[in-house]
């Protein structure tokens, strides 16, 4: 399990979990017990959501963290999606 930022278009980052990384190649993101920074629930979910599927479209990108990472920008392997 990898522990993921997310940054959505039009909505501040949140942390999440993946199986495995994201392919660019599918069409959408299965993004596990996703919350803020501060560990809280999304307020754009509902109170009992344990997963989320983001179309890709909807994802301006993604940044892996290393396992065992405390979060430090250092730490940070990040995925982008090139359109072109």
């Amino acid at each position: 399990m990898h522990q993921v930022i997310a940054h959505v278009l039009n909505d501040d980052p949140f942390v999440a979990e993946v199986d495995k990384p994201p392919d660019p190649q599918h069409q959408s993101v299965f993004l596990r017990k996703p919350r803020r920074f501060d560990g809280e629930r999304l307020t754009t979910t509902a109170q009992r959501v344990i997963t989320v599927l983001y179309p890709w479209h909807r994802i301006t990108y993604i940044e892996l963290l290393d396992e065992g990472s405390d979060q430090r920008p250092s730490q940070l392997v990040t995925v982008v999606r090139d359109e072109h």
